[in-house]
Parts: structure tokens; C-alpha cells; sequence
């Protein structure tokens, strides 16, 4: 049997991690500044994250959801109190897109409404409806094209003011990234995050703050839509949750109540992913990841910003993004293949940077210092 070819991938095989670092199958070091996909958010190989993984699976690894698990409630009040949001209930799931799913489908049970309103450059993963609310036709099959999803422009004020006024009373909820990732690191305005959680007051629709990439602290607020001072109705989280142990989660205003059987998974809130989960938030708080987001990713939007060629820096914290011109086109590529440093992109021209939030200064200084390096020799070449 063969993988299914669905992905493009580097010809690197990496075997070994820590920190900021991953090491291939020829001893090769590489400086990480993807984290895979924005997942690793606390360090590769966390010793507090391996112990307490190990700990926890040498008394029990998994049960269903049919018996109490008391690892569930403890990841429920440290998020709480980590995040902010005490009041807020936690249903636990295994992905961003699973996530989301349940997020528009609560929404849609709580309002008994079908109409969604999404963005121009969205994703929120490419689970059925998930996917409908992305924009993006190579994701979307045609089983999952629906009628019920509105797509508007992002940042754009007054089509989302005309929207509610013509469709309000259909309109179930509005789900937006507080910084789209795959879209190309574009920053949800304050006033427009503000706007949506007036209309969905003013029109009872349910405000969904998809927080996958831009959540957990990454951009140096644990929520980046917190930026704009007002709370969404669910918030979905998933990629740095676990630091690559698989989990998702939504967490759930207190007005929305919940029935029994109306959400549901096999695997999700299992004990393993629990107690990764845990260990996330416990680094997070003893190492103060949220303040040293806020200060290397300072660091580094300052620095990319005085470098000429390249342009439109953006982001928060260390979710960062920038456009390579068509002259410098291979930057990434070169990074990658002379520097030996991982990055992201956005097509068709836009580099990621989404680190470990426990990035040391001195990496950001190298990937500075390698940037600079690499367009230089483009330049002459």
C-alpha cells in the first residue's frame, strides 16, 4: 500500500527535537520557526510535557466519555483561569476543524438558525462545514457547497452592516480568525471584531472566535481576538493546545446551555491529551510564554521592517508575516535549504513565521542575520 499523495513535501526527514530545534536523519540541525503548523507552541520535547505524557499513560491512556475523568475538569479550570474566561464551559474535541464544526453547529442549535457568515482569505479546517465557511475552492468538494454560508469581505465594516440588516433575522453565527494564518497573516481590525460583537448583540447571532492558529497565546494575548476588549460567544482552539498531542477544544459562553447527546466525540478529552494539555498551560505560566511572544515577536517584526526588500510586515506576538517580492522569490526555499531554518508560507508570496512561544532572542537574531544573508546573495547572483 502507498500514502495518498496529498502533500508536497521537503525531502527532510527529521527524527529528533527540542526546543527550537529539529535534527534530521543525517544529524542536520534546523532552526524551527514553522513549529508545524503553529502546533509546537511550548518547545519541542518539553520535559515537563514528556513526563507528564509518561506519567499519565502508565496508569491509563483512554476511556470514553461514558465515565467521569477528572483530568478533564482540571484542564477546564486551568484554562479558565489562564485564558481569562472562568465563566466559560469547555467541550473537548481533537482538532481545529472538529472544533469548528461544533462551534457552528452549537451556534446553530442555540439560535435554530442556518445562515453563516464568514471572510474573503478564511480557513477553518476541511471537516463538511468546517470547509463550507472556507474560502478556498481547492479544499471545498461539491458535497460540501452549501447555500447557508455568506462570504464578505474582511475588515469590511459596512458589508457586514449591510448583510445583518438584510439577512439578521437568518443569520445563525459569524466566524472569524483574529489573525487568518493560511489566508496570509491579515489582522482583524479592532473596530471590526468590535462590530461583529454588536451585531451579533443587536441581531442574537452567536460571534465564533476561531482561535486554531491565532490562539494560545501566540500572538502575546491568549485569545487575539482580546486585542479588540470584547468577548466572543465560543472561542475553538486546537494547534498549540497540545504541543503535538492531538486536541481540540471550544470553550462556550455561560448563556449558551448545553443538552445531553447534542455534541459528542469517541476520542476527545481523553486522558493522554488531557494531561498534554495540562502541561502546555502549566510551562506557559511558570516560563511567562505570553510576555515572551509579546517581546521577541516585537523583536523581529521590528528588525524584518528594516530590511528593505521585503515588505508589509504584519502580525502579533510571534505570528508574524511578510511579502517577498518576485526577486526574492526564493527566500524561503533558501532559508530552508542553505540555513537550515524552517518557515512558513502563504501563497502566493507571504512567509509565515509561527515559533515555539518559548523562541530565545538569540534564534530570532540568527534568522535576522540569515534573511539578510540570503537576499543578499539573490541580489548579486
Amino acid at each position: 500500500m502507498q500514502l495518498f499523495d496529498v502533500y508536497p513535501l521537503n525531502n527532510i526527514t527529521i527524527t529528533k527535537a527540542k526546543g527550537s530545534y529539529v535534527w534530521d536523519d543525517q544529524g542536520e540541525q534546523y532552526l524551527d520557526l514553522y513549529g508545524g503548523h503553529a502546533v509546537i507552541s511550548i518547545g519541542h520535547t518539553h520535559p515537563h510535557w514528556v513526563k507528564r505524557i509518561e506519567e499519565q499513560l502508565n496508569k491509563i491512556a483512554f476511556y470514553s466519555n461514558s465515565i467521569k475523568i477528572p483530568l478533564q475538569v482540571q484542564l477546564a479550570e486551568k484554562l479558565g483561569k489562564v485564558s481569562g474566561k472562568e465563566d466559560y464551559q469547555l467541550f473537548l474535541c481533537n482538532s481545529g476543524a472538529e472544533a469548528n464544526e461544533n462551534a457552528l453547529k452549537l451556534a446553530s442549535f442555540h439560535t435554530g438558525r442556518k445562515k453563516v457568515v464568514a471572510f474573503s482569505k478564511a480557513f477553518h479546517g476541511r471537516t463538511s462545514l468546517a470547509v463550507s465557511v472556507t474560502d478556498n475552492k481547492n479544499y471545498v468538494a461539491p458535497v460540501n457547497e452549501t447555500d447557508n454560508v455568506i462570504f464578505l469581505p474582511f475588515n469590511d465594516e459596512k458589508a457586514l452592516e449591510a448583510c445583518f440588516k438584510k439577512q439578521g433575522d437568518e443569520i445563525s453565527s459569524v466566524i472569524i480568525e483574529g489573525i487568518q494564518g493560511v489566508g496570509g497573516i491579515n489582522v482583524a481590525e479592532v473596530s471590526f471584531l468590535k462590530k461583529i460583537r454588536s451585531l451579533c448583540d443587536q441581531y442574537g447571532a452567536v460571534y465564533i472566535a476561531d482561535s486554531v492558529q491565532c490562539g494560545y497565546g501566540r500572538s502575546g494575548k491568549f485569545f487575539s481576538h482580546d486585542f479588540a476588549g470584547v468577548n466572543a460567544d465560543i472561542y475553538s482552539m486546537a494547534k498549540g493546545m497540545g504541543n503535538g498531542f492531538p486536541i481540540g477544544g471550544i470553550i462556550i459562553a455561560p448563556h449558551i446551555k448545553p443538552k445531553h447527546f447534542q455534541l459528542g466525540t469517541t476520542f476527545g478529552g481523553n486522558h493522554l491529551a488531557c494531561a498534554a494539555a495540562l502541561a502546555v498551560l502549566e510551562v506557559m505560566e511558570e516560563e511567562k510564554l505570553l510576555g515572551n511572544a509579546v517581546m521577541v515577536g516585537k523583536y523581529l517584526r521590528e528588525e524584518l521592517e528594516k530590511i528593505e526588500e521585503i515588505e508589509n510586515v504584519r502580525g502579533r506576538g510571534l505570528m508574524i508575516g511578510f511579502d517577498v517580492p518576485e526577486e526574492i522569490k526564493d527566500l524561503k526555499k533558501n532559508l530552508l535549504l542553505n540555513q537550515k531554518i524552517f518557515t512558513g508560507e502563504a501563497k502566493p508570496n507571504v512567509i509565515r513565521l509561527l515559533p515555539s512561544l518559548a523562541l530565545k532572542k538569540r534564534d530570532a537574531e540568527h534568522f535576522i542575520e540569515a534573511v539578510k544573508e540570503e537576499i543578499e546573495k539573490m541580489k548579486s547572483a
